[in-house]
């Protein structure tokens, strides 16, 4: 018989509610992945480098070319000068990143403060490097840290934070006196920080994103994720990177090399060619997805879900409890799909303890307008 180590884990609800919409023929609003595909020049530049021969491993730690590249574009958006050499490391994704940085650093009988609703795999992660997660609500309805909640968490066992802005799955964004609060409560303590941020691109009404990178004191313990397949509407590339001060990239690489060792060799060709012929990609993308967001906004405001336009990432919450209140959201998620055609993500699945009521569904907004406009007018029929 096998033990397992992660018995309560199953399927993700990404899959399985992808599966369903597949199986009905619904409207994918739930996995997070555009129905658009990325840059033509991005894309060409995948076969020009297949059929030029690189196919080959790259070296472990990524490309050289694609970490200069990446780099620059820390140095250009965030005013901080990173050794591509030292403190740069592509991985086969930002999911596969986030699993080495805990398993760098976590210790068997380690605690690591995550907040929920929080995305699925830290979890897992922590608890395969022997150590446990302590999930902190974040207060509704803004999704927003209970700074006092937080303060009185961190004890001796503490040795990671995981922090994710923009957040998935609300939207929510934490500013700059979030940062400086954050620091002075780390001050002094071994304790490391994670901070998700693959939808760092993702900041709408004029927002700045506020990224780890811009800040001194939490930078120097802190691993930075961040991912081409949102950048770049690529999700199926599964390539992203870390950044990370020198030690602590040094640790990260130790096991790096023995999950994946390194990520697929064209792939990091393209996207370093792609980086520096256009780096205003990266500078045009809220506006991008903000059209997009407002888009589905203004069709579903016909609706009878109730709902604040997301300051980041392409997640849209939407409230149904003026619809079927008496259905929990795993059950409307599936009512959603099955009857009307549109798949979405219950936010239940986020939290180790969900909120009494909780009546919240995820849309994901990374699609084409005819996609939108169907899906919102079928939303609004209901």
């Amino acid at each position: 018989m096998i033990s397992s180590k992660l018995p309560d884990v199953g399927t993700t609800i990404f899959t399985t509610m992808s599966q369903l919409a597949a199986e009905t023929g619904a409207l994918n609003l739930s996995q997070g992945f555009p129905d658009f595909d990325g840059p033509d020049a991005l894309r060409e530049a995948v076969g020009r480098h297949v059929m030029s021969g690189h196919n080959q491993y790259a070296p472990m730690t990524g490309l050289p070319q694609l970490r200069e590249q990446i780099a620059g574009k820390v140095a250009r958006l965030y005013g901080r000068r990173v050794d591509a050499a030292t403190e740069v490391t592509v991985t086969p994704g930002a999911t596969q990143a986030i699993f080495c940085a805990i398993q760098a650093v976590v210790r068997p009988g380690d605690e690591v403060i995550v907040f929920d609703p929080c995305y699925d795999s830290y979890d897992p992660a922590v608890r395969l490097a022997g150590g446990a997660c302590i999930h902190l609500p974040l207060a509704l309805p803004d999704f927003a840290i209970d700074w006092q909640r937080l303060a009185d968490s961190i004890g001796p066992r503490t040795r990671m934070i995981v922090l994710n802005t923009p957040h998935n799955p609300s939207g929510a964004l934490i500013g700059t006196e979030d940062l400086d609060r954050l620091a002075a409560l780390v001050r002094g303590r071994d304790l490391y920080l994670l901070s998700d941020e693959v939808y760092e691109h993702l900041v709408f009404d004029g927002r700045e994103h506020a990224s780890v990178l811009r800040h001194e004191e939490l930078y120097q313990r802190a691993f930075v994720v961040s991912s081409f397949g949102k950048t770049y509407h690529v999700t199926g590339w599964k390539t992203g990177y870390v950044v990370a001060p020198a030690p602590l990239t040094a640790e990260l690489r130790k096991i790096h090399q023995y999950v994946s060792f390194t990520g697929v060799t064209p792939l990091q060709w393209a996207l370093a060619d792609y980086m520096l012929a256009h780096p205003e990609h990266v500078q045009e993308l809220p506006a991008f997805y903000q059209a997009k967001r407002d888009l589905f906004c203004d069709l579903l405001a016909g609706s009878r879900f109730a709902f604040t336009r997301a300051a980041g990432t392409y997640f849209q919450l939407a409230d149904y409890s003026a619809i079927r209140p008496e259905l929990d959201d795993v059950t409307m998620a599936e009512w959603l799909t099955r009857e009307h055609g549109v798949a979405a993500i219950p936010i239940s699945v986020f939290y180790q303890q969900p909120p009494e009521g909780l009546r919240l569904v995820r849309f994901c907004f990374a699609k084409r307008e005819e996609t939108l406009r169907e899906a919102a007018q079928r939303l609004c029929a209901i």
